[in-house]
């Protein structure tokens, strides 16, 4: 008995004190009581997955005696989010037209004069009133992009059958990191987060990318934890020592077992509560993080994406290290990076070579999406965009003559979203004319008065958050979630919301 009072005092102690770190931490910050592990992580109130604050004998004795003891047999990671994936092409790469095909007002297949597609990089043999269009993927792609031949690449027919998206053309500064283009934050106020994060990036900025986020969206807690690699990944969970995590699950239970073991007798009704509290602590201890789960090498899934050593390369090892973080639910949105896509003078093979890497990381997102059963949103962007040299044609490496890009042009940019869902392809609010948000002018120019996101880029990220919330029936949430966005509100938001609820 003297053993169990000792126990008992430390682990009163321990409780204290950390009540009383958790009230200075509210004084000194003005934030609220943090509520969930990442929040404590993030502010330092823990250090890792295997820290366990135990709950004090009081707390017990004052449930009701003979409560229900309800056990959740299949608790999940995350916040119950869909999982979200920007892809960050630094330099001003290439979307619109020899990529994901835009068109007027009428929308993608709305065709473009053959002088505007071929200022977006597409000679008259191949402009999409010759060639038709790709959709594979729902959305419509030009047949010989190299994106779609890297997503391609990555997936399976049952994955693309499920997929389905939306082109936004929309103008934005050319090579620089000062467009805040990225919506991680507003994702992350939407509810997304994690088991040990709310965001991660492949680069250690506030936006886990190159692109800035908007101010507006910024909240400090929310900031991205670089994970470029595996051992990033593992260090989510604060280390991985020796007996990770289970000497610290025997050490943390020690004094729950010393109470289910009979040694006080304050009675049966203190008993159940003992026991239940008991079995609750298990059924925890028993879903928490193993090293190997955080390990992207580790996974049969990524290695069957990434055969023949890619999950070592530089361009997929980080892209593999995101995807298994986020979809997992360890943490609830990323971005993952890619830079060098300042594409003017570059030979044709060479840019076309950056963008089927690009495609090859984003099919193999969704593809393992779709081997772990979860939905996923892939947002793709780049600072500004590029124009052809229509004067000079060459061969793209893959046997299509295409024209070279010559120069940065800020008018010919464009971003799009794509949404795997395993329950089918889902919907468009408003059919095929949700395929294309704004328009292009007749010469390859976009139209900035289209939407109010055509000129804005920080409007741009404030339509990507409510598609996001769109998709889980939350489009209402808007103006409180981004507090009075830019975008607007109700009605106003209607016309850019492009996707139906798949949750």
């Amino acid at each position: 008995m003297a053993n169990y009072k000792e126990q008992f005092r430390k682990a009163e102690q321990m409780q204290q004190r950390f009540e009383q770190r958790v009230e200075e931490d509210c004084r000194k910050s003005g934030h609220g009581r943090p509520r969930s592990r990442r929040e404590f992580l993030n502010r330092g109130l823990i250090t890792g997955v295997g820290t366990v604050f135990l709950p004090s004998v009081a707390t017990l004795l004052a449930r009701a005696a003979h409560a229900e003891c309800v056990i959740d047999a299949t608790p999940g990671l995350g916040a119950g989010k869909i999982p979200f994936l920007a892809f960050d092409q630094g330099g001003g790469a290439n979307i619109a037209g020899s990529n994901v095909m835009v068109g007027g007002m009428g929308g993608q297949e709305d065709f473009l004069t053959p002088g505007g597609y071929a200022k977006l990089g597409l000679p008259q043999a191949i402009i999409p009133q010759n060639v038709g269009v790709d959709r594979s993927f729902g959305l419509a792609m030009h047949p010989n992009s190299a994106l779609l031949r890297g997503m391609l690449d990555k997936t399976s027919a049952a994955t693309r059958a499920n997929v389905n998206g939306t082109v936004v053309p929309a103008r934005s500064e050319n090579d620089t990191g000062n467009n805040p283009h990225n919506p991680v934050y507003g994702v992350a106020r939407a509810g997304a987060s994690g088991e040990f994060a709310a965001t991660v990036g492949t680069r250690n900025s506030d936006s886990g990318g190159r692109s800035r986020a908007p101010d507006s969206m910024i909240v400090p807690e929310f900031r991205p934890t670089r994970v470029r690699n595996a051992s990033d990944a593992l260090g989510l969970a604060g280390g991985v020592d020796d007996g990770f995590p289970d000497n610290r699950v025997a050490a943390a239970s020690s004094v729950i077992t010393a109470l289910k073991l009979g040694q006080i007798t304050e009675g049966q009704a203190t008993k159940e509560l003992v026991q239940c509290g008991y079995d609750k602590t298990t059924a925890i201890f028993s879903t928490l993080v193993a090293a190997e789960d955080l390990d992207p090498g580790a996974d049969a899934d990524l290695q069957a994406i990434f055969p023949g050593g890619q999950l070592t390369s530089g361009d997929f090892q980080k892209a593999a290290a995101a995807m298994k973080v986020v979809v997992n639910g360890y943490a609830g949105a990323g971005t993952i990076e890619y830079g060098g896509r300042d594409y003017h003078q570059d030979p044709r093979p060479e840019t076309d070579g950056k963008d089927f890497i690009v495609g090859q990381a984003i099919g193999a997102s969704l593809e393992y999406a779709a081997r772990r059963g979860q939905p996923l949103m892939v947002y793709g962007f780049s600072d500004g965009a590029v124009a052809a040299d229509t004067g000079r044609e060459e061969d793209d490496g893959n046997g299509t003559t295409k024209f070279r890009w010559r120069s940065d042009n800020s008018q010919t940019a464009a971003s799009f979203i794509l949404v795997y869902s395993p329950a089918g392809p889902p919907g468009l609010r408003d059919g095929a004319a949700s395929q294309q948000l704004g328009h292009f002018r007749p010469d390859g120019n976009v139209e900035t008065s289209a939407t109010p996101f055509a000129n804005s880029v920080t409007t741009l990220a404030e339509m990507v958050v409510l598609n996001y919330l769109a998709l889980h029936g939350e489009e209402a949430r808007f103006g409180m979630v981004l507090n009075n966005p830019g975008l607007g509100t109700g009605a106003a938001v209607e016309p850019y919301i492009a996707f139906q609820s798949i949750v």
